[in-house]
């Protein structure tokens, strides 16, 4: 990458840091359990909701019981169960139609990422009906009001319950792009553990991952803040802490709210401080080949961190005197002391230090081009890559 480029992208980061604090991004409201949901619902005056999760979680009778406090609160919810991973605008708009078809007043989001940013995308159609989503692509370009929107998640990772980041893909070309807004932060975010404590052990490992993937590139990254980074480093110190635990007991309900709360605090730091290429490459490989969000994460955080070399080994070795990890002596050993333990915890839950060659050869620089467009200039990275760093680090990731 030229000077003059680099210099270029610098500067755009540099104005959005200035930029962000007058984008007045809102805190959501925290609810303990359905029952204040409907509660809150009444005192908005709402009566129509529209739920909407995945077919996975009405199989398993989940939306049941949130349509059961809420029916029984005197209300009349609607379920829309069509989210799917990776959400793409088919499942959006099918979502929309129902919205507008069954008169809902607002939205209730019941799931992971996948159900919060397909949610997100149907209180955009709602407030955009004759535009597509592909106007909105980027940062703020929703001009108006989405729905009153509520999330409950079932996860302990994504962080969407309090982002303004929606990703989604656009059916027809694969393109796996993120819509930023503030007007896409949920007002409320219900933390109930009881739709986070049935998760299989595959699940919380690669939505706990996902939540320290946004935890560290937001604290890594050069546009953090004093109220990113404590957000950032309580959420690491809560997933050294309570992951493990939780993977091994998922009934353990100390850490499943301790992840809850992790997932919760790192999204508040990324919706301000962003990510970095770790996600531009998973976002590439989601939208591709289906890679699964969470997964591609872990697998590619540590490699990246390692690539990112000394412009990374202070604050990683922040990281290690936030965790209280003792021995280390020069930032540089604290900061491979952090990437260990990365690869340690991956280990521990079965994930892979590589994708195994899951990408076709000549995809990988349609992949690395994709990151690259999405990670430059938007992310403010410790060290700027081009296309063919990124191929190279994707390669790497791969097995290649």
């Amino acid at each position: 990458m030229n000077f003059l480029l680099k210099n270029h992208y610098r500067f755009v980061q540099f104005c959005m840091k200035i930029a962000m604090p007058f984008l007045r991004i809102p805190k959501p409201h925290v609810l303990p359990s359905c029952q204040e949901l409907a509660n809150q619902l009444r005192k908005e005056k709402k009566s129509r909701p529209l739920l909407v999760t995945d077919q996975g979680l009405a199989k398993l009778g989940v939306p049941e019981k949130v349509l059961r406090v809420l029916k029984d609160a005197g209300l009349d919810p609607i379920c829309f169960d069509g989210a799917v991973p990776n959400p793409t605008f088919d499942c959006i708009e099918d979502g929309f139609k129902v919205y507008q078809k069954e008169g809902c007043d607002c939205l209730i989001a019941l799931g992971g990422g996948s159900a919060m940013d397909c949610a997100k995308g149907i209180g955009i159609r709602s407030a955009y009906p004759k535009k597509s989503l592909s106007s909105f692509k980027g940062v703020l370009h929703v001009h108006r009001r989405i729905p009153l929107f509520f999330a409950i998640p079932t996860t302990a990772g994504t962080g969407s319950e309090a982002t303004l980041a929606a990703v989604v893909v656009n059916s027809a070309t694969h393109d796996k792009f993120q819509i930023d807004d503030p007007k896409l932060v949920p007002s409320f975010a219900v933390l109930d553990p009881q739709f986070v404590m049935s998760l299989p052990g595959k699940l919380i490992a690669s939505t706990g991952m996902d939540a320290l993937t946004h935890a560290i590139e937001s604290y890594i990254g050069r546009s953090s803040t004093r109220f990113t980074n404590d957000m950032a480093l309580s959420a690491i110190r809560r997933i050294d802490h309570s992951l493990l635990s939780f993977y091994e007991n998922p009934k353990n309900e100390v850490a499943a709210r301790d992840m809850q709360q992790a997932a919760f605090e790192a999204g508040m730091a990324f919706t301000r401080a962003y990510v970095g290429y770790v996600h531009a490459l998973a976002h590439a490989l989601g939208g591709y080949y289906g890679i699964p969000h969470g997964y591609a994460n872990a697998v590619l955080l540590p490699l990246v961190l390692k690539h990112y070399g000394s412009s990374v080994y202070s604050p990683l070795a922040s990281i290690y005197d936030a965790l209280g990890r003792k021995g280390a002596g020069t930032p540089k050993e604290k900061a491979e002391e952090v990437i260990r333990w990365i690869e340690e915890m991956n280990q521990k839950m079965g994930i892979p230090a590589h994708f195994g060659g899951v990408v076709t050869k000549g995809d990988y620089d349609i992949l690395a081009d994709h990151a690259a467009k999405e990670g430059n200039p938007l992310y403010p990275v410790p060290e700027l890559w081009d296309a063919k760093k990124l191929e190279e680090v994707l390669k790497e990731a791969d097995g290649q």
